[in-house]
């Protein structure tokens, strides 16, 4: 999936109207993500992502300490939303991600989040079954 496939997913889930919309959640979501991921495990899950992608997991301050309403309110910062909003969008990057990487990169990443993180990957579960 290349960078114009992987947004024009992202704000079909999202049902964006623009595409910047779905890139600034794209951005929060995968930002935030990789500042609460050690290094490597944020290079793996980049790693087949578009490039123009990637960056937002591999540039972020790696191996940071806080809980999912932490990583809701950083989300909801940086993409200007409310943590429900958050929430839901951060759900919806996951399985667009799960859909271009392979799965033991999101079994990984899981794996590295405490259980609270577990609503995170609740789309993605659902869409494996």
């Amino acid at each position: 999936m290349n960078y114009k496939e992987f947004i024009g997913q992202v704000q079909h889930r999202l049902e964006y109207a623009q595409f910047g919309q779905a890139v600034r959640a794209t951005r929060a979501v995968l930002t935030t993500l990789g500042e609460r991921l050690p290094e490597g495990e944020a290079t793996d899950l980049a790693s087949p992502l578009p490039m123009e992608i990637d960056r937002y997991l591999s540039a972020a301050q790696h191996g940071q300490r806080f809980d999912y309403q932490e990583f809701l309110d950083r989300v909801a910062e940086r993409e200007g939303v409310d943590r429900a909003d958050a929430n839901y969008h951060a759900q919806q990057l996951m399985v667009v991600v799960a859909e271009d990487v392979p799965p033991g990169n999101i079994e990984k990443v899981r794996n590295n989040l405490p259980e609270e993180f577990d609503p995170l990957f609740e789309l993605v579960d659902a869409a494996e079954e």
